[in-house]
């Protein structure tokens, strides 16, 4: 474990945290000023180095499903596209922006690590290595942000949002996802939910507390929404299943298949998403925001 620990909120900067005692063994805190959840330890490079190489793989999978989610996306981006730049922040092996350069955007991607560049180099994509808030990029050069499943690794939120706001041109737009921590499964799995693993994740979002951080940096919010319950995720945090959480034969990448082959069930789809978004208590949570 790491000697070091955070002593004010990531976001507001309080310094009234209270351990949340069913997470202890993860040190998770929340901040009693705004609500923030993350974890209180600050893990060393050596910790992260340790991690990442021994219990982090990324998939190397791109469902033909995932690309129909993908050009969604990108359908909604039209709207903001002026310079014809777009930033994938934390990009792994570039599938959006293969799916982005093909639809005619001037793609860039981050990643931490040599394989992950190079990887995306040898596809022809653009890549800068390091962290997001410290890279050398043009202010206000990018129509769109890209970010997915990303800001839970991080224990910056506030310089990431702020790099964000400084690369963007006004009016551009912001689109990340994260996990939920009000969602449905980790009300029920508490402790043994699989998506509070320390120290791949270190920060812990809520439709409110992800507003917070992104209006206080000068965005606006256009939409947040929180869908879906993991089937893979529900059934490997209870030991039940040791499949991939990305992968062509996971329980949720079969269920997929099954909902898009099937009109009576993309409408129950949509109707328990509806519900599951009211509730905000979906799985997986999405935001769009623009730079004023």
């Amino acid at each position: 474990m790491s000697a070091t620990k955070h002593t004010n909120c990531l976001i507001c900067y309080s310094t009234d945290l209270k351990l949340l005692e069913a997470y202890s063994n993860v040190g998770l805190v929340k901040c009693q000023s705004c609500n923030f959840v993350f974890s209180e330890r600050i893990p060393s490079m050596q910790e992260l180095l340790d991690y990442y190489s021994n219990n982090y793989e990324r998939t190397s999978y791109l469902s033909p499903i995932t690309v129909k989610r993908f050009n969604e996306i990108l359908d909604r981006f039209e709207p903001y596209r002026k310079t014809g730049k777009l930033l994938d922040v934390g990009a792994g092996y570039g599938f959006f922006m293969e799916v982005a350069k093909e639809r005619g955007w001037d793609v860039y991607g981050t990643e931490l690590t040599d394989e992950a560049v190079d990887h995306c180099k040898s596809k022809g994509l653009k890549m800068y290595k390091g962290e997001f808030h410290e890279l050398d990029l043009e202010s206000e050069s990018f129509d769109v942000i890209v970010s997915i499943e990303v800001l839970e690794h991080l224990n910056t939120p506030n310089h990431f949002a702020s790099k964000a706001n400084e690369i963007l041109r006004k009016g551009g737009v912001l689109y990340l996802t994260t996990p939920n921590f009000n969602s449905f499964l980790r009300y029920r799995l508490k402790e043994q939910y699989k998506v509070i693993e320390y120290p791949n994740h270190l920060c812990y979002y809520t439709p409110k507390t992800l507003k917070n951080l992104f209006t206080s940096k000068g965005f606006d919010p256009l939409a947040i929404k929180t869908t879906g319950i993991s089937l893979t995720r529900l059934r490997t945090s209870k030991g039940k299943s040791d499949q991939e959480y990305v992968c062509e034969t996971s329980d949720d990448e079969m269920l997929r298949y099954r909902i898009e082959k099937n009109p009576a069930l993309k409408v129950m789809k949509s109707s328990t998403n509806g519900v599951l978004n009211l509730l905000k208590m979906g799985d997986s949570l999405k935001g769009y925001f623009q730079k004023k």
